[in-house]
């Protein structure tokens, strides 16, 4: 059997920077035991796999070790490709996921998704927090992550992590944030070593705890950003009520087939 296989960097407009995915479109399901086993051999964070239904594309998203509900930058990568290689045509398309239905559309040269906005609230920093890091930040909240404000990008780019103190924290993981240069609103870094990613290339779910945040404290509903892992990635967001719409480019790295 031979499956379409599309290399695609999610968040950027280059290759070798954002966040890689993997994506098979597939005419009917494989056994379970296949498709985590085809994410295994690939080995980058996110397999995503679809079948065309006609008025939807179902949408199953794989890590090398687990099936997950939802990725953003695998979904960014999935319709990426629906929109320039499959159906070029097409302006929205309906995924079915395990999270629900999600909506992805092309808007100018972006293709963007809606999620519930996640507010976080200030806290008192765990010890580990603080010594996790070689600089202290200014300000920490919750909410299903730590938030940690610097005071500057140049911080940011700094920050060496302790990745053990990270993982024995009592959230899914740690974004660390500050306001941008003149170029762009805001930067972060994500770091989740306890689910198996010790820095994320780009991290879509932060993006739901960040915008709120710097929304807020910048006073405006548009934002510009970036993330600043070695990789690099450029998110664009919107705040509209309780909802962060997240837009990113995509880039085609490779093409191939699958022999199983």
């Amino acid at each position: 059997m031979k499956i379409p296989i599309f290399h695609i960097d999610a968040f950027t407009k280059n290759v070798f920077k954002g966040n890689p995915a993997a994506v098979c479109p597939l005419e009917y399901w494989l056994e379970d035991e296949q498709l985590q086993a085809i994410a295994a051999e690939n080995n980058i964070s996110e397999t995503a796999f679809f079948v065309d239904h006609g008025d939807y594309y179902q949408l199953r998203l794989f890590t090398p070790q687990t099936e997950v509900n939802l990725c953003i930058h695998g979904t960014l990568a999935a319709a990426y490709l629906i929109m320039t290689k499959i159906k070029p045509s097409l302006n929205q398309i309906i995924f079915g996921t395990h999270s629900g239905e999600l909506t992805v559309k092309k808007e100018d040269k972006t293709i963007s998704m809606e999620f519930l906005a996640h507010e976080s609230k200030p806290c008192e920093a765990p010890k580990a927090l603080l010594d996790a890091f070689n600089i202290k930040p200014k300000e920490v909240l919750e909410s299903n992550y730590y938030l940690a404000v610097y005071n500057s990008e140049k911080e940011i780019r700094m920050l060496w992590p302790y990745m053990q103190l990270i993982k024995e924290l009592d959230r899914l993981g740690v974004i660390v944030t500050a306001r941008g240069s003149s170029k762009v609103d805001f930067v972060s870094r994500f770091f989740a070593p306890s689910v198996g990613v010790p820095e994320d290339p780009v991290n879509g779910f932060a993006h739901c705890v960040l915008v709120p945040y710097w929304a807020k404290k910048l006073k405006k509903n548009e934002l510009h950003a970036l993330h600043l892992s070695k990789r690099g990635g450029e998110v664009f967001s919107k705040l509209i009520d309780d909802k962060v719409i997240i837009a990113g480019n995509a880039t085609l790295y490779m093409e191939g087939h699958i022999h199983i």
